[in-house]
């Protein structure tokens, strides 16, 4: 994932804007944030597209489509095994949008922790 973090709390340039921008576009679905969901969830922290159907009581190709958009984004990994491909999320992105979306007053609490 391209970095989108702002320097010591800076203002984000345009550039890191429209990266970000993208990325918020992806999670600004509900099918997408409850994959992202059941994914972290996950007993190893990772899921198939055949583990994420039913509960999303959505179709295959469906599903497969907003994984698709999650990854390019940035937010998951795609690993292949075999016929089925497992997604697992990407901390670090994860952890980059929270930490830019955190107040700055907020972050040096957490850091001082």
């Amino acid at each position: 994932m391209p970095d989108i973090s702002p320097v010591a709390g800076e203002p984000i340039e345009r550039a890191a804007a429209e990266r970000l921008a993208g990325v918020l576009k992806a999670f600004a679905d509900p099918a997408r944030l409850q994959l992202l969901s059941l994914i972290q969830s996950a007993p190893e922290g990772e899921a198939s597209v055949s583990d994420l159907t039913a509960p999303l009581g959505l179709s295959q190709p469906t599903v497969s489509h907003h994984l698709r958009i999650l990854t390019e984004a940035g937010l998951l990994e795609r690993e292949k095994r075999g016929v089925w491909a497992y997604y697992r999320l990407v901390p670090s992105a994860i952890a980059a949008i929270a930490d830019l979306l955190t107040p700055p007053r907020k972050r040096a609490t957490k850091r001082a922790r």
